[in-house]
């Protein structure tokens, strides 16, 4: 054959074998996105590892999700740019990948980003070597910065990728190795008591409520334990504590005075501003963390802020499939953020005329220095008794005129484009179903009852099929995505909560069978896994996995073993929730549900 035809179809065969975007059309709102960048993003999986590993190119693998206002901004500035693009297209393998849908990998790649710098976060984006180890990692970067980054890389790459390789390895190797459980004396439960105790404070914001000295994350999970250890041990200090950080959370901007409802979190340490993404997680977390806190402290004023977040998700988050979709964006359509919940005097003078801008900017606390130049986000203000008294007017009229209000500016908001993740994800719907049950078997209401129904027959019927779970199913009713350990914890616990509710011995039967899908699937010697077949190293077992923004599945499946009407579930959850003791034991803030379930364990066995 001809030399220069042998050169002809090698060219060609390069062109054919090119990258190209593979994500338009895809069912993830956040990937479809993407799918009209000049980046070659591929969608993850096996055969994009493969390819990397026979071209022996870095991985860059970029994580995100729909509502997060960052990975808006990165696309924009750096994924439509045509250089940047050029460089990751030739040097690199590029992954696009939505967190909601492969959280074992993102959870494994924010473990690495926070062991090596401190901090981790969305955007995340981390390269890979072929063989998958980690090698650098950051969040949002700056375009000119992002360039820099590549250009030093696909550098570094070319001329000493052996040392690069090897370091990879180190890491991830001693990484492995903070992982192993340091074994010690066991503490008495009084001592795993005092520590989580302890360490929470140590942690705490007494003055302002919450953990953390610069934003300010609910951190749910943390609180739920710590209300537990309330309500077993009172405590006049953490009392004290979990009743600021609930009065602040509820007052201030993490939450929607106007529609109901939690935000993320928010960027500064006092509550104010809002990260102004809604999570479907947040809401069933919260609205179930103040239903407890409204047992363990005898307030019903905040059990109206449960049922209140409920309302929301009930009215503005159903799917089109029976469940309730993943987020609202935290930008509006023209991709500004907060601009859905933000005012200016002018526009509530628009809406509401002089007067009842007067009594709206009382009650909703718009009358100081606006936060957001001129624009005011509403907290909780006045109280309509005590408006009243000063109007020296009926309190039903001022109630009655402030609903009035709260309906013409809603109706006004409503009329602001907000994009919406459309994905109805199991885990996420499993942990509002937990919380629908507990709600409607507090106060005997059939709104909740028939949500909860509903809601129980969309996990059911829809995203189970008798064998495995689903992740997700699109606005179509596809189903896509792999369910996670997560997946089936949550819709477990969901399950749990309601066969209480309907005490239909079916619904304890599918508890059972998810519960025991999951510890065949992820549950091995030495733990447990967040994949069940990872495509890439150092994504090993654990004895037990941290509390995040979610609650640790692996102790979530503990606590329902120790529930389980079988005696050989019972004692594997006994099991589990000891093999985790020597790991937890020393961290107990950070793996709170595990401290919980060993606390149980020992009730349970006197």
């Amino acid at each position: 054959m001809p030399r220069w035809l042998l050169l002809l179809i090698s060219l060609y065969a390069g062109q054919v074998a090119a990258l190209e975007n593979q994500l338009a059309g895809h069912p993830s709102p956040y990937l479809a996105m993407h799918g009209a960048d000049p980046v070659a993003w591929q969608d993850w999986g096996p055969a994009v590892v493969e390819r990397a590993r026979k071209e022996d190119k870095l991985l860059f693998v970029s994580s995100g999700y729909f509502s997060c206002h960052w990975c808006h901004v990165m696309q924009r500035e750096s994924y439509r740019d045509p250089a940047i693009a050029t460089l990751l297209n030739t040097h690199f393998i590029p992954v696009k990948l939505d967190r909601e849908l492969h959280t074992a990998l993102d959870t494994h790649l924010i473990d690495f980003l926070e062991r090596t710098q401190g901090q981790a976060g969305w955007p995340l984006n981390v390269f890979l070597t072929p063989e998958g180890y980690p090698l650098i990692g950051a969040t949002y970067l700056p375009a000119a910065q992002f360039r820099e980054l590549l250009d030093r890389l696909q550098r570094a790459w070319r001329d000493e990728r052996g040392k690069l390789r090897k370091l990879a390895r180190r890491t991830s190797l001693q990484i492995a190795l903070e992982n192993i459980s340091q074994q010690g004396e066991s503490l008495p439960e009084s001592a795993l008591r005092q520590g989580l105790f302890a360490q929470a404070m140590g942690l705490a914001d007494v003055l302002g409520g919450g953990f953390g000295e610069q934003n300010k994350f609910p951190m749910t999970p943390q609180l739920m334990a710590l209300l537990e250890l309330q309500q077993s041990a009172p405590r006049a200090e953490l009392a004290e504590f979990l009743m600021l950080t609930l009065d602040r959370m509820a007052d201030e901007g993490l939450r929607d005075h106007l529609a109901g409802g939690f935000f993320r979190y928010t960027v500064d340490p006092s509550w104010d501003t809002p990260h102004f993404e809604k999570m479907l997680y947040s809401q069933a977390m919260m609205a179930e963390l103040y239903l407890r806190a409204a047992d363990v402290f005898g307030r019903e004023d905040y059990a109206r802020i449960a049922r209140d977040t409920l309302d929301f998700v009930l009215r503005e988050m159903p799917g089109a499939q029976g469940g309730y979709v993943a987020s609202f964006s935290a930008v509006d359509g023209s991709g500004e953020e907060g601009a859905v919940y933000l005012w200016r005097v002018e526009e509530l003078h628009a809406a509401l005329g002089e007067q009842d801008t007067a009594l709206a900017r009382r009650h909703w606390r718009m009358l100081d220095v606006a936060t957001f130049g001129d624009r005011y986000l509403p907290r909780r203000g006045e109280a309509a008794s005590v408006i009243a008294d000063a109007l020296k007017q009926p309190q039903t009229v001022i109630e009655h005129r402030l609903g009035d209000i709260r309906t013409r500016l809603l109706a006004v908001r409503a009329q602001r484009p907000l994009p919406v993740d459309g994905k109805e994800l199991a885990g996420w719907n499993g942990l509002m179903l937990a919380t629908l049950s507990q709600a409607a078997l507090r106060w005997q209401d059939p709104t909740l009852r028939r949500a909860a129904a509903g809601l129980r027959n969309f996990l059911r019927n829809r995203l189970w099929d008798g064998g495995e779970l689903r992740r997700a199913l699109d606005d179509k009713g596809r189903p896509f995505g792999d369910a996670s350990l997560a997946d089936y914890a949550y819709v477990a616990y969901g399950m749990s909560h309601y066969a209480t509710l309907s005490g239909d011995p079916t619904d304890r039967t599918l508890v059972a069978a998810l519960v025991n899908l999951a510890w065949q699937r992820y549950s091995g010697p030495a733990g447990w896994r967040l994949d069940d077949e990872p495509l890439i190293p150092g994504m090993g077992e654990e004895s037990a996995l941290a509390e995040g923004a979610l609650p640790s599945p692996s102790a979530m499946l503990v606590r329902l073993a120790l529930h389980s009407d079988d005696p050989a579930l019972v004692a594997k959850g006994r099991a589990a929730a000891e093999q985790a003791r020597a790991g937890v034991q020393n961290e107990p803030f950070w793996y709170a549900g595990h401290i919980s379930a060993l606390l149980e364990s020992s009730t349970r066995a006197e």
